[in-house]
This record gives structure tokens, C-alpha cells and sequence, in this order.
């Protein structure tokens, strides 16, 4: 058994591939399987992975399919990955090159199910640095989280135990992923140093804003109707309520308001309000958000049928 198994989903990225990869072969943690999965890649890709394949063969799983997404690829990777702990890296993202042996030591230290580190979001010409909250219990955990997949150490008995993978075929495929996985992680740990290079390219999928804003409506459903089937909404109803309420009033809307087209545009915060006032309706006397001070929580109690409608105005102006 290896340490750890990283998931590299490799999709017409020839013009990145080799910053990641060569980020992964020379990590200080030597008992490391790197898993590439060619999700169907119709330009050079394959050729530049090969180079990589040649040089590294002790350490490189390569694996083709047919084009199904990136969630599909990384359920691919886990049928493969025989590591203790598993990670997921993005092909056009890079890590730190001592990323894995320090997450990998604290897991084993702290006898944890999931570590969590911090990150640079990479601009072409300014790092923003992403730090964490830490959490202690699974409720601030569903509040808190990050929900991202590549900044995270899992333990792989638990995704096997649990069947939990990326939803097929959606956008926001982390979002479901973290959320159904939280009730099964008893113990997180934190690396505070920025381990990961979020890249922040203008033509990337999560800059993209079209009628596939809407999929966040199938995910947190499907989030809700996991909880529900595995007796667990109760145990966790508030957070989900707030969760639900934060992504639709807050990064949700904020994206929904830069689609250009109009009829898209109306019809995808129709359903926004629509949709949380129906879910949840009485979500404005959530006792996480009533006690919120945030600047994030502030605004979310200031919505209301008629201001919903302003914001949505001012915010797609403050957006051009």
C-alpha cells in the first residue's frame, strides 16, 4: 500500500500539464502514486504525459476513458488508488513539493481522517493567500469548510466505506463531494502553509458563467436528499439551511448576475428566490445567521423580496 494516491484528471491541457506533474514527481514523500487520468484529451496531452510515464514509471498510473467531466475522471482515479490517503490535484494547478509528506506526517500524527491545508489563488500577476477556519465538530465543519478538493488529505477506507464520489455530468461537483462527506469525518487536521496554486485562467470552466449556473440547485438538492435517505438532516438541518441559503444568496447570485444573457440571466434568480423560499422558508430566523457578523452575514439579512431584486441590478452593474 502507498501513502498516497493522487487523482490528476488530465483534459486538453497540454500547455500545463508538465508545471503540475513535475510538481508531483519530485515530492519529498517518496512512497507516492501519481494516477493521470486522460479523460479523453484530443490534443497533445498524452504525448507530453508520456515523456513523464518513460522517466517515472514507479510512480505514474496512467489511465484513458472516453470524455465524461471532471467528476468522472476522479471516480475514474479512486478505482485505481491504492494509497492510505488519498488527494486530488487539478492539471492546470500546481502543488508545493513538500505538500504531501507534511500532510501525510500530521494525518498519521494526529491519526486523522481528512487534512486540510491552506492555498494561493495565482493570478497572472499578484498570489491572494486563502487561509482556513479550523473547525472542531462536523457542524462548523458544514459551515466552514472549504469546498474544494485539492487542498485535502482523505483517508481512502472512508470513501470506500462510504461509496461517496463526484456527481457526474455538474458543475459544482466539490460542493456535493465535501458536504456528503463531512458526517463521516470524525478527525481534520490543518497545514497551515499554502501548499496549493490555484491557477486563475479567464477561459476556465469556473469563469464561465451560463445557463449551467443553475446545476448549484441539482447539487445542494442532491446534498439535502443524501442527508435525508441517510437519516442525517435532522442531526444537521440548521447548517444545511444556512449552507443552502449562503451559495444562493451569496458566490451562487453573484455568478447568476454576470450571465450576459438576459432571459438566462431572469429566469436563474427567479429560481434562486423561488427555490430557497420553497426549501427553506423561514431561513431568515436561522439561528447561525441571526447571530452572524460577517459582512457576508449582514448583507444576507438585508434580503428580502424587494432588495433581492436591487441587488441583483446593482451588482451585475458593479460587475461590467
Amino acid at each position: 500500500m502507498k501513502k498516497v494516491s493522487v487523482i490528476v484528471p488530465v483534459y486538453n491541457v497540454q500547455d500545463y500539464i508538465e508545471k503540475c506533474l513535475d510538481s508531483l514527481v519530485y515530492q519529498t514523500l517518496e512512497d507516492i502514486e501519481i494516477i493521470v487520468v486522460n479523460d479523453g484529451s484530443t490534443d497533445e496531452s498524452k504525448i507530453v504525459v508520456q515523456k513523464y510515464i518513460n522517466k517515472y514509471p514507479e510512480k505514474i498510473i496512467y489511465v484513458e476513458k472516453e470524455n465524461g467531466g471532471l467528476s468522472d475522471a476522479r471516480n475514474y482515479g479512486m478505482k485505481y488508488a491504492t494509497g492510505e490517503y488519498i488527494a486530488f490535484v487539478d492539471s492546470d494547478d500546481y502543488v508545493e513539493k513538500d505538500m504531501y509528506e507534511k500532510m501525510y506526517e500530521k494525518a498519521k500524527k494526529e491519526d486523522s481522517d481528512m487534512v486540510e491545508c491552506n492555498f494561493y489563488w495565482e493570478y497572472p500577476k499578484k498570489l491572494k493567500l486563502d487561509k482556513g477556519i479550523k473547525y472542531e465538530v462536523k457542524q462548523d465543519m458544514l459551515v466552514k469548510v472549504r469546498v474544494v478538493a485539492w487542498n485535502k488529505l482523505i483517508k481512502r477506507s472512508i470513501l470506500n466505506e462510504t461509496k461517496i464520489e463526484f456527481p457526474k455530468g455538474l458543475r459544482y461537483e466539490d460542493v456535493e463531494f465535501t458536504y456528503k462527506l463531512i458526517p463521516y469525518i470524525n478527525k481534520v487536521s490543518f497545514v497551515t502553509e499554502p501548499m496549493v496554486h490555484y491557477i486563475q485562467r479567464q477561459n476556465s470552466i469556473s469563469n464561465i458563467q451560463n445557463s449551467r449556473n443553475g446545476e448549484i440547485f441539482n447539487v445542494l438538492d442532491n446534498v439535502i436528499k443524501y442527508y435525508e435517505e441517510n437519516k442525517l438532516y435532522e442531526e444537521y438541518k440548521m447548517e444545511l439551511e444556512y449552507i443552502y441559503t449562503r451559495y444562493l444568496l451569496c458566490s451562487s447570485f453573484l455568478r447568476i448576475v454576470k450571465i450576459k444573457d438576459k432571459k438566462v440571466r431572469k429566469q436563474l434568480l427567479n429560481e434562486t428566490w423561488n427555490n430557497l423560499n420553497s426549501r427553506f422558508p423561514n431561513w431568515k430566523n436561522n439561528k447561525i445567521l441571526k447571530k452572524g457578523k460577517s459582512k457576508k452575514d449582514r448583507y444576507i439579512k438585508s434580503v428580502n423580496k424587494i432588495t433581492f431584486k436591487i441587488y441583483g441590478k446593482l451588482f451585475r452593474i458593479k460587475k461590467q
